[in-house]
């Protein structure tokens, strides 16, 4: 079944992925480039310009749980012996350059130990695209070499990310690469074409008519041969300029259908092609069939990819994640390496876009994260996309006792699992503090203005002057309504409080709503919901998608 999974990858993998069981990996793992990355959620009360929230930092440092994953890879027999021998070369070399084990030398056990799980999940006909930026890209194919072995290498892609860079003493880096490997070469792969390049279309499309732009081609292949393809058809013998015919099958398939035209000699598709206008003949009786751009399947993808634009600022496919990849990018990778029915992993799944184009393309998919934020944006994301989706969550508090252990092991992973619980935005002020707000929800009145519910969220103990700082924070913040999200009950003294607040009167309506409310997790788990205006602006709704299999259907009917 389709899973989102929370957690530690290494963990989700060794603990719930069988051995070759996936078909695909993509992973667009942390850089090591050393940056803080928060998600941007733009206020639509224009009050602020944005709130952000923490969602990683994307270098790993060299600790007590890098030095025990290293021993690990050394230490264990499970791992490759180049692996072990390679990692060590890595670390003398680190040491004599840098004078200490550093953070790429952290960055690469890390991920060296996850990619060795992830060899393991993969079956023998599977792939793997490791997306990456030049900080680490060198090291990161030697490990890639060593485990998953340097005849299995297939492509180092090269995708354009972004517009032209202003780097002053150096060329503008505006490109990822993309590690394209296979588990054995017994792998799948399907074609991907592309778009002819423009400048191509101008030089050699020059003529059109009713149909559209067209080029003239030879309707002859090089050599002679044996049979019917050297039978001469009005006037012209190919075999004669040491060619024969070459007819374009796929143009007589959409003409008559593939059945039919199985049983059709040369003579009869050129005949049929020659009908429907396909054929012209030069001034010297030379056949020459016109070759329409619009019924061209395109080119054969190379290793360069300009052709996918990066994720502008004002896309509508933008979610306000950091690291955000465009959709197609990942629909591209899936359509190659995989076929409906496969199953796609992501295990630093981030905002889903990979988990989204799998389940466009009719692959079943496993996306992990380690953090609440994102699996409650992948959630969200999946659902707008996709209203009939199944899938299922592990790893998520499922009761008040596992909703306790969250909170205790990480406060900020207990908030901001507690704020999607109500489909709420997660909030950090610009610098860096929460200013008593844990989380927002949006509502519009009749008016067309839009207002803010304030949600705090308690996941120890707490008392009366908790509740009334709400209140305090909420008249400050200008919000009407608010929300204490607590995992213990309240006191009779809190509920007494909040209900001597009284209720607020939506402007242009009569509708009126508690200012305050007090919710625990448990009353969630048991089916009640806060009194709250509609609030589905609150986050970004992505489009609703159409999958691969919907649109097959459709044409058929």
């Amino acid at each position: 079944m389709n899973t989102l999974y929370y957690g530690d990858n290494l963990k989700i993998l060794r603990k719930y992925i069988p051995e070759e069981s996936v078909d695909l990996i993509y992973l667009d793992p942390p850089f090591n480039s050393k940056r803080a990355y928060n998600v941007i959620f733009k206020d639509k009360t224009g009050e602020d310009a944005s709130a952000q929230i923490h969602a990683f930092e994307d270098t790993w440092h060299w600790n007590e749980e890098t030095q025990a994953a290293f021993e690990q890879i050394i230490f264990r027999p499970e791992f490759p012996p180049d692996l072990k021998q390679m990692l060590q070369a890595f670390r003398t070399f680190m040491k004599s350059s840098f004078g200490q084990e550093n953070d790429m030398l952290a960055y690469l056990t890390m991920m060296a130990i996850r990619l060795v799980e992830m060899h393991r999940v993969l079956k023998s006909t599977g792939s793997i695209y490791l997306h990456c930026d030049p900080t680490a890209s060198h090291y990161l194919k030697i490990l890639m070499d060593q485990i998953f072995g340097v005849k299995n290498f297939r492509n180092e892609i090269v995708w354009k990310r972004t517009f032209a860079h202003n780097d002053p003493k150096r060329f503008g880096r505006n490109a990822d690469r993309i590690l394209f490997y296979t588990k054995t070469d017994k792998y799948k792969f399907n074609v991907v074409k592309v778009d002819y390049d423009e400048d191509y279309v101008r030089k050699f499309f020059r003529k059109e008519d009713e149909r559209g732009k067209y080029q003239l081609v030879v309707l002859t292949g090089m050599g002679t041969t044996d049979g019917e393809s050297n039978i001469e058809w009005k006037g012209y013998i190919p075999s004669n300029s040491g060619r024969h015919w070459s007819v374009p099958q796929r143009i007589v398939n959409r003409l008559v259908g593939e059945e039919k035209a199985k049983r059709m000699s040369i003579l009869e598709k050129l005949e049929l092609l020659y009908e429907n206008g396909y054929i012209v003949f030069s001034k010297n009786g030379v056949p020459r069939f016109k070759q329409y751009l619009n019924e061209m399947e395109g080119v054969p993808c190379q290793e360069i990819w300009y052709d996918i634009n990066p994720l502008s600022a004002h896309s509508k496919e933008k979610l306000g994640y950091p690291t955000q990849k465009p959709q197609a990018l990942l629909e591209r990778i899936i359509k190659a390496s995989s076929n409906e029915g496969d199953v796609v992993l992501d295990p630093f799944c981030g905002c889903g876009t990979a988990v989204a184009a799998a389940e466009k393309l009719g692959r079943k998919w496993l996306g992990i994260d380690i953090t609440h934020l994102a699996i409650s944006l992948i959630k969200k994301r999946i659902r707008d996309h996709f209203p009939d989706v199944k899938f299922q969550v592990i790893g998520e508090p499922e009761s008040y006792e596992s909703a306790k252990a969250l909170a205790e092991m990480d406060k900020f992973q207990f908030e901001a699992w507690a704020v999607s619980l109500l489909e709420g935005q997660p909030f950090k002020s610009k610098g860096g503090g929460d200013r008593g707000v844990d989380g927002l929800l949006y509502f519009k009145d009749f008016e067309d203005n839009f207002h803010r519910i304030i949600i705090q969220v308690k996941g120890g103990g707490y008392h009366l002057k908790d509740v009334k700082e709400l209140k305090s924070t909420m008249d400050a913040e200008n919000a009407p309504l608010g929300v204490f999200l607590a995992l213990k009950p309240p006191s009779s003294g809190m509920i007494s409080y909040a209900a001597s607040l009284g209720k607020w009167k939506i402007p242009g309506s009569s509708k009126e709503y508690p200012v305050m409310q007090i919710l625990t997790i448990e009353d969630y788990y048991n089916g009640i919901r806060p009194d709250l205006p509609d609030t589905s602006e609150t986050l970004k709704k992505a489009k609703r998608e159409i999958r691969e299999t919907e649109k097959q259907g459709e044409l058929e009917l």
